[in-house]
């Protein structure tokens, strides 16, 4: 397993992170096996959201989280980095909410259903265009002050957005949360295809990977298996295994994983982590055995001409 600094925190981190959204459901006991597993695999990076849950129980994976980290020694908690987000509401009529009371209610939500004094980051969930920078900053300093979070960021915010925030909030926003996978790769696509006359090189994410890279911010990604995550349609399924949409890219991923001895999913994982941006990877799997199989890509040695070649069979173009 492969360790990286997040941001400028000084935090040591495993570059893969156990994602805690399907946990819904699970008892107790399932979900310890699958936290061990992490665990003994060398992932000790846990992300949560207040919103992760089976429908009306929102807080439901928090649960379930804290009732298995009580089975086991009261000293996992300090091998663990646990990760909350926060700001978005769900009701009759979603909505987010940035503001200074909302921010301190679901802190204190988060803590006590994952049965922790304090988180050791945390994020606002998705951007609010209604966001008082100077409430987030009010909130975040009432939180550090008190200890129960260590440190912050964002999820899928753009460069103007985070700088927006980080004018006002006294601490370094050591986080982004972004999708990206082989097949969804935006922040990738505009850059390498920069002053070209064609969609893919039409910029949506603001330059977010080179913007992250100058800020020292860590990107983490989601759905890292996905071609969209919330398109409906057939390619907002799983990429590997699709034939009829991935063919071409599939070969080249089984080519791949005989010549490194790992599965697929390793390969999938491996694009990633190759990046030097020090990008995590966010593992949202329940099943034991394929974290393990996505575990070995934390650190295989893709060549450029490997990595590139992915990038091509997923239909990319390089000028």
């Amino acid at each position: 397993m492969k360790y990286i600094e997040v941001g400028k925190s000084g935090v040591k981190a495993s570059n893969l992170i156990m994602g805690c959204m399907r946990l819904k459901g699970k008892t107790p006991t399932e979900a310890e096996k699958m936290i061990r597993t992490a665990l003994e695999e060398g992932i000790n990076y846990f992300d949560h959201a207040d919103v992760y849950g089976s429908a009306g129980h929102r807080g439901e994976c928090e649960e379930i989280f804290g009732k298995a980290v009580d089975l086991m020694d009261p000293s996992i908690r300090e091998k663990m980095i646990i990760q909350g987000k926060c700001g978005i509401v769900k009701g009759e009529v979603g909505a987010y909410d940035f503001s200074k009371e909302h921010i301190l209610e679901a802190t204190d939500g988060i803590l006590k259903r994952l049965h922790t004094e304090y988180l050791d980051f945390l994020l606002l969930h998705r951007p609010d265009t209604l966001v008082e920078p100077e409430e987030v900053a009010e909130a975040f300093e009432i939180l550090h002050t008190q200890g129960k979070v260590r440190h912050f960021g964002v999820s899928n915010h753009k460069p103007m957005q985070v700088e927006l925030l980080q004018k006002y909030v006294p601490f370094k926003l050591e986080v982004n949360q972004l999708q990206l996978s082989i097949a969804h790769s935006l922040m990738i696509d505009s850059g390498i295809a920069a002053n070209m006359d064609i969609a893919q090189g039409y910029d949506k994410e603001g330059s977010v990977l080179e913007y992250s890279r100058l800020r020292d911010m860590t990107i983490q990604a989601w759905s890292p298996f996905q071609q969209s995550g919330f398109v409906s349609s057939s390619h907002a399924n799983p990429f590997l295994g699709d034939m009829e949409h991935f063919g071409k890219l599939n070969e080249v991923i089984r080519r791949l994983a005989q010549k490194y001895e790992v599965t697929d999913t390793a390969i999938a994982v491996a694009w990633i982590t190759r990046h030097p941006a020090n990008i995590q990877v966010i593992l949202g799997t329940m099943n034991p055995q394929r974290m393990k199989d996505a575990c070995k890509g934390s650190d295989i040695p893709l060549t450029r001409s490997e990595w590139y070649e992915l990038y091509q069979a997923a239909g990319k173009r390089l000028p």
